[in-house]
């Protein structure tokens, strides 16, 4: 077995802990719900635990004190409770949860926390708004992962939802997980009627049912587990750099 790794919080010690000045707080957030037929359901959650394992190890090295906590497994899922297993959480019980999190670290003096997101659903902003006045001393910010590097120097098919870039991650990650791509389903969505909809200047939540037969938003036909690890050498890479600079900031120091 592998020596416990200090920056992940739920292998490591109070011994440890009391020995570390740490400098941020790493909460991956994920979403349990389906991926096509050919990746788990957990495939949000593999992802964030990744992502902020590798880019806090990459941190750590270079000086960063980061704890990365335990990976928050449920995510909105409103449109998607007709398939089974899909667990929603609320918007409103994400901000009560996120509060008492927030709550905890401030009170123990930890005044900077970063949540890694792995859910389109999800959406911290004006959680963190209203958090900044319980709050004011805290840094919060959030990262959605999958929008730090450009996937088009990586991946040929568009992916909105378990497609060519996700599957292409899971297969790096987690391959045990993932079935054979002939057992995929192609993703193919449909697209609304109403043209403002279509073009995206009006929002309103999809019925993820009537999008795709499936589950998935994206080919993934093209997958591979080459093109997986490049890109998430990248996105590690840029996330690490971030939290290294985050470390060593003041959060009333933030603007030049």
């Amino acid at each position: 077995m592998n020596p416990p790794r200090p920056y992940i919080l739920s292998e490591t010690n109070y011994k440890t802990v009391k020995a570390t000045q740490y400098h941020i707080a790493l909460l991956p957030w994920g979403a349990t719900e389906a991926h096509n037929y050919h990746l788990p359901y957990g495939t949000d959650i593999y992802e964030s635990e990744y992502i902020a394992a590798e880019s806090a190890r990459l941190a750590w090295e270079a000086g960063a004190r980061v704890a990365v906590l335990p990976t928050v497994p449920f995510g909105v899922n409103t449109g998607q409770l007709d398939i089974p297993f899909t667990i929603n959480m609320n918007p409103s019980t994400q901000a009560a949860l996120l509060r008492d999190v927030c709550h905890s670290l401030h009170t123990q003096g930890i005044d900077k926390l970063v949540i890694l997101n792995s859910h389109g659903g999800n959406d911290f902003k004006q959680m963190i708004r209203e958090l900044q006045t319980a709050f004011p001393t805290m840094f919060l910010g959030a990262i959605n992962w999958w929008q730090i590097v450009d996937q088009k120097q990586f991946f040929e098919e568009r992916d909105d939802h378990a497609g060519e870039m996700e599957t292409s991650v899971m297969l790096n990650i987690a391959p045990s997980f993932v079935l054979p791509l002939s057992e995929a389903g192609e993703g193919r969505a449909r697209q609304f009627k109403i043209a403002g909809l279509r073009e995206r200047w009006v929002w309103t939540p999809r019925i993820w049912s009537h999008v795709t037969d499936d589950t998935g938003v994206g080919n993934p036909k093209k997958a591979t587990k080459e093109k997986g690890s490049a890109y998430l050498e990248a996105v590690t890479n840029e996330i690490a750099g971030f939290l290294t600079e985050l470390a060593a900031a003041r959060p009333d120091e933030l603007y030049a």
